[in-house]
């Protein structure tokens, strides 16, 4: 295993820890590339989880995948789309280091949790959007190929997490500003496959939030995959001890999403 880290952008709020795994050059019919995740941990942009980053990442790292962790910008300097940018920058550096990184450049997906979800989700969901071209500039390969969404922050709704949606837009509840933000109302015939997973028990951001995504999903003919568990609260992360949160019925998710992601990316360990 390789370790790198780079900044995405020319500041030093957000950074980016790699794990990149190494080509095992003794087998006959060793691997040329692997498919890669970019996970982005929750905290309601208010901070940045630990135990949904490196736990996440030794998950998908044994499963075959590369993985790279974005620690993004926060409260008071996330809105104007800066985390956004940081992690289409993220996915634009991997793609053009491809050939060096060992990376299958249509197979990289974008993992995030709670506001990290939201995070994941805007790259997937805003990416053509005028607004965020105008800030960022035009697409250079940052559009993620798959999202996996843990318990995310997608509505700007009565379901909203306001705290999120109010750092992200960097205004108040009810402005235009903070409405655009609802990702739900951006999912286009162009948004990429998504899978989802929440517990119906969350009283931290409401089930309603996936619902509203598959709903949206659903109705553009984008293929997803969407898991409510009945039992839970909110930031399970990986549903261990080691989290935290020990959970083997809802810590069926990883391996769901594992199977879910080898099937659309046509990989086998």
């Amino acid at each position: 295993m390789r370790v790198i880290e780079f900044q995405p952008l020319d500041h030093k709020e957000a950074q980016v820890t790699g794990y990149l795994r190494t080509i095992i050059k003794e087998q006959q019919n060793r691997k040329k590339c692997y498919p890669a995740i970019v996970i982005c941990p929750g905290g309601g942009y208010e901070m940045v989880s630990e135990r949904e980053a490196e736990p996440v990442a030794y998950e998908y790292m044994a499963a075959g995948y590369h993985v790279f962790i974005l620690r993004y910008s926060i409260r008071p300097k996330a809105g104007d789309f800066r985390p956004l940018m940081e992690l289409a920058n993220t996915v634009e550096k991997i793609r053009k280091n491809a050939r060096e990184w060992k990376v299958d450049p249509d197979c990289i997906a974008v993992c995030g949790f709670s506001a990290g979800g939201h995070l994941a989700a805007s790259l997937g969901t805003l990416a053509h959007n005028e607004a965020f071209i105008k800030a960022y500039g035009k697409n250079h390969g940052f559009y993620p190929n798959a999202m996996v969404l843990s318990y995310p922050v997608i509505t700007a709704d009565e379901y909203a997490h306001i705290g999120s949606i109010e750092n992200a837009s960097g205004n108040k509840k009810g402005t235009e500003e903070y409405k655009f933000f609802g990702l739900d109302h951006h999912v286009t015939k162009d948004t990429c496959p998504v899978f989802l997973w929440h517990t119906s028990e969350d009283d931290c951001v409401p089930v309603e939030n996936s619902l509203a995504m598959a709903r949206a999903l659903s109705k553009e003919k984008i293929p997803y995959e969407l898991h409510v568990f009945p039992h839970g609260g909110h930031g399970m992360s990986v549903c261990t001890e080691e989290v935290g949160v020990k959970s083997p019925y809802n810590q069926r998710w990883m391996k769901w999403s594992i199977e879910w992601l080898n099937q659309l990316f046509g990989y086998q360990k």
